[in-house]
């Protein structure tokens, strides 16, 4: 039989929705904590295939969600184009930034990825033979805006200011950096296919910065020529898009980008996107990630309001946003409990 994700994303409605969550492998676990000593550091782990395997089939064993994400980072790829990359300890990524044109052109050819992320790619083969026979595999892409905004301003930042600037000063460079992560992100998400991931997810979490035009030109038109290429040489394999705080642009985002799936952030009503953007095939989503801190009543009673919501159509159950490092592990199994309780 079809697992489960795969019906759902070929838009088939299921008596109870598969389920896997947004950072799933992660520090609320005390096995990944583990883990995660063992390897040194952040990038030590993403980049050792036995131990990225290791965490990202943790939470399986422990809940058995219905699928399995790779574990790495979207910052691997703009290493992988020449950036410095750096994690500091409680406060996150670092990257050598890229503010004009000349930064542009000085990034690697596209061609030469495959040298650094060649361990992923063996992370995927690893799991496509130990998963259990009904998880399905997904890999993932960060999308060029959020690449971008990284890049541009070395971190993270609250409004993405620094990207936003150097597009405004020069749009046709900023385009350029947009087209190279994609071209880019073609090529890493071409071999994690290749090595076995069933699934693949385009995550833009700071897609809602952009508005109008900027939407349309860097959400949109890159998804669109990601997905189009991914499906012309891998015309089976699903993807989800995830415009994160999209809002109403979500609406139309399915059909304008060729996406399989488009998942939701919690700020999105469930009865609002089950009109809008669920008519277009199948919605992922989207429970408060607080709720993992939390628990309790509200946890089961927002459970339940997102099933009802999306019930009549496909769907994925998942959080809005990734599991938070001081999630209560317990609260994951009662939300596990309460979706396949229906």
């Amino acid at each position: 039989m079809t697992k489960k994700i795969l019906r759902a994303l070929a838009g088939e409605r299921l008596p109870t929705p598969p389920i896997w969550m947004m950072r799933q492998a992660g520090r609320y676990l005390p096995e990944y904590r583990a883990t995660r000593a063992q390897a040194g550091d952040f990038l030590s782990l993403c980049y050792n295939p036995d131990l990225a395997a290791e965490v990202t089939l943790q939470p399986i064993r422990r809940y058995g969600f219905d699928a399995a994400i790779l574990f790495a980072d979207i910052l691997l790829v703009p290493q992988a184009l020449g950036a410095d990359l750096w994690f500091v300890t409680g406060e996150g990524p670092r990257l050598s930034t890229i503010t004009a044109r000349a930064g542009v052109e000085a990034l690697k050819p596209v061609d030469a990825i495959h040298d650094t992320l060649s361990p992923i790619y063996e992370t995927v083969r690893i799991l496509a033979r130990e998963l259990p026979a009904e998880t399905t595999l997904i890999g993932f892409a960060g999308a060029p805006w959020t690449v971008a905004t990284y890049m541009v301003a070395g971190r993270g930042t609250p409004d993405q200011g620094p990207a936003h600037a150097f597009k405004d000063a020069d749009r046709d460079a900023f385009t350029a950096l947009i087209g190279r992560i994609a071209e880019a992100t073609i090529e890493y998400l071409s071999a994690q296919i290749e090595a076995g991931a069933e699934v693949v997810k385009l995550f833009d979490s700071w897609a809602g910065s952009l508005k109008g035009r900027d939407f349309d030109d860097f959400a949109i038109a890159p998804a669109h020529r990601i997905i189009a290429e991914l499906k012309r040489r891998h015309p089976a394999i699903p993807v989800i898009a995830f415009p994160r705080e999209a809002k109403d642009r979500y609406e139309g985002f399915a059909q304008a980008t060729g996406a399989d799936c488009v998942a939701l952030d919690n700020s999105v009503d469930a009865d609002w996107a089950a009109a809008h953007v669920q008519k277009d095939g199948c919605v992922q989503g989207n429970l408060d990630p607080r709720h993992m801190v939390t628990g309790g009543q509200a946890l089961i009673d927002e459970t339940r309001q997102i099933l009802r919501a999306f019930g009549a159509g496909p769907h994925i159950f998942n959080l809005g946003h990734g599991i938070t490092p001081d999630a209560d592990p317990e609260n994951v199994a009662l939300m596990i409990e309460t979706v396949r309780a229906g």
